[in-house]
């Protein structure tokens, strides 16, 4: 069975209605991205990061999975696919995907603000005062700046099995996820699925400028049908 990697980002979630953290000014939702987004932001003001990742997590149970998501579901009947995602929902998992890589973490999840090892299901507001079992503090389990993204390694090898990439929702110029691609073979297909693709077409690059959730069922039933 061949094996398909999907590198996935903000773009397919948006498309069910998800904002993206990012505008085109470097705020998250009116916050300067280090304030909310970095060990530096945690330590100078917790009850503004819990405040911002509880916002986050709610309007997560708003929204539902699109038909870009669903079309990665169908696409298991005759590929190993493997998602390696840099998004902190659980559209992917919701839809029904089987295998799914968190790069930056997930919101429905807690962490030791002390012991990374330490992750916890949570799907409610995390509190001041919510404690896990070393009696600290638990934080959003998300990766933030300047911290290290643990399933790295682990998302680099996948992408240098994978006979077939698709890039879909990520413009793939943040790194270190940007990188990723450079651990491709030079015989894998790569398929590039943006609206306004940054990168151009070559050698097998096949860029498709269309949005995710029209896409991605085309392609996949392409993918199927071969």
């Amino acid at each position: 069975m061949k094996k398909v990697v999907v590198l996935s980002g903000a773009g397919i979630s948006a498309e069910s209605g998800l904002k993206t953290f990012r505008d085109a000014n470097g705020l998250w939702e009116g916050h300067d991205v280090m304030a909310v987004a970095s060990p530096e932001g945690w330590q100078k003001n917790q009850d503004l990061v819990l405040h911002f990742y509880n916002e986050r997590r709610r309007q997560l149970k708003t929204v539902t999975p699109n038909a870009a998501h669903s079309a990665l579901v169908d696409l298991e009947k005759q590929y190993e696919v493997s998602i390696i995602t840099q998004n902190v929902d659980d559209l992917h998992e919701r839809a029904g995907s089987s295998s799914v890589i968190h790069l930056h973490g997930e919101l429905l999840k807690a962490r030791s603000s002390v012991d990374e090892n330490i992750v916890l299901n949570w799907d409610t507001d995390i509190c001041t005062g919510d404690l896990c079992e070393k009696n600290s503090q638990l934080r959003p389990h998300i990766v933030w700046f300047g911290e290290q993204v643990p399933l790295l390694e682990t998302a680099a090898h996948l992408v240098s099995q994978a006979d077939i990439i698709i890039i879909v929702g990520t413009s793939m110029q943040v790194y270190p996820a940007a990188g990723l691609i450079d651990y491709a073979k030079n015989s894998a297909l790569i398929y590039f699925i943006d609206p306004n693709p940054a990168l151009k077409s070559k050698q097998n690059l096949h860029v498709i400028p269309e949005k995710a959730s029209i896409a991605l069922p085309k392609l996949v039933d392409e993918l199927i049908s071969n």
